[in-house]
């Protein structure tokens, strides 16, 4: 399986892709500068621009091993890990696709979100903005928890890739970080209880699979507080109500990303009422045969 990832070369003072292939990450920078340059070439047959990448790769100049990429506030690095996302693309998320978001949504809702009830079984999904690419945090990254809020917590999902013609490239693991007592309070709060610095988090790299059907996989998430786990849950995909091309043609109607886009496919895992994110607490979210994605919580 190749994994195109995205990370900060030193030696370039510059943000370059490659290809991840087993345990090696060979540097496509001589001939991609960004993702969207990639996106906009497998328009029409992502499966023979994946080919070609492989290709590439094959007589690539610079390798290095994955375990050499570092955080980013690591300088002295070869390189470093970035979301595999460029500075001007989007996030969008869609919300309530599996049953257990649904009744967690009527949970926190202080009107008892009827709301919630009606958007899980109608025809036209909830799909909202979620993040530009400046605002992605990356593997090893830093998440944020809004100082405003009292109730937060991290929304392990798996993420879609599209290409400007929302063609399916390949998938990524997501935290769709939310403030569940801002949305709770009003519906109408959504923006900004979702929508804010370091809300949201993709990588590490996005595994390259053209395909239309979500993979048949388990989501898991851990939060680690001083050592201990202090929260721990898992869903399969199978739970999701909706499908890949369902979301993409609402993503798509009177809109358009002509640099690609990423779509949060929603959370079936929820954390009790009395859990909310700390400063200094590690979420860690694996998706099988997706990767695993690991962050530390600030305050924003």
């Amino acid at each position: 399986m190749s994994i195109l990832v995205r990370y900060y070369r030193r030696d370039y003072k510059a943000a370059v892709i490659g290809l991840q292939i087993g345990a090696i990450i060979y540097d496509l920078s001589d001939h991609y500068t960004s993702l969207t340059a990639w996106f906009h070439d497998s328009m029409g047959n992502v499966s023979a621009a994946i080919a070609n990448l492989e290709a590439l790769a094959a007589h690539a100049e610079v390798t290095f091993p994955v375990e050499s990429l570092q955080p980013f506030s690591v300088r002295d690095a070869e390189a470093n890990w970035l979301p595999p996302i460029d500075l001007r693309q989007e996030v969008w998320a869609a919300g309530v696709t599996y049953e257990r978001s649904r009744a967690a949504r009527q949970e926190e809702a202080v009107d008892g979100g009827d709301v919630y009830a009606r958007v899980y079984g109608a025809q036209r999904p909830e799909l909202f903005f979620k993040a530009r690419g400046h605002h992605v945090v990356g593997h090893f990254g830093e998440v944020g928890i809004r100082s405003d809020a009292t109730w937060s917590v991290p929304e392990p999902e798996l993420a879609v890739v599209f290409n400007p013609a929302l063609e399916v490239v390949g998938f990524t693991v997501g935290n769709d970080m939310s403030s569940r007592d801002i949305e709770g309070e009003n519906p109408l709060y959504l923006p900004q209880a979702k929508v804010y610095t370091a809300a949201c988090a993709l990588g590490p790299g996005i595994i390259l699979t053209p395909s239309n059907e979500f993979p048949q996989a388990t989501i898991a998430i851990e939060i680690v507080r001083a050592g201990q786990i202090a929260f721990s849950g898992e869903v399969h995909t199978d739970r999701i109500r909706r499908t890949i091309r369902e979301l993409a043609d609402y993503l798509g109607r009177c809109n358009m990303y002509p640099d690609g886009v990423v779509l949060l496919t929603g959370t079936g895992i929820v954390p009790p009422s009395d859990f909310t994110l700390a400063p200094g607490d590690e979420v860690t979210i694996s998706i099988d045969g997706i990767g695993t994605l690991k962050n530390t919580v600030k305050v924003v």
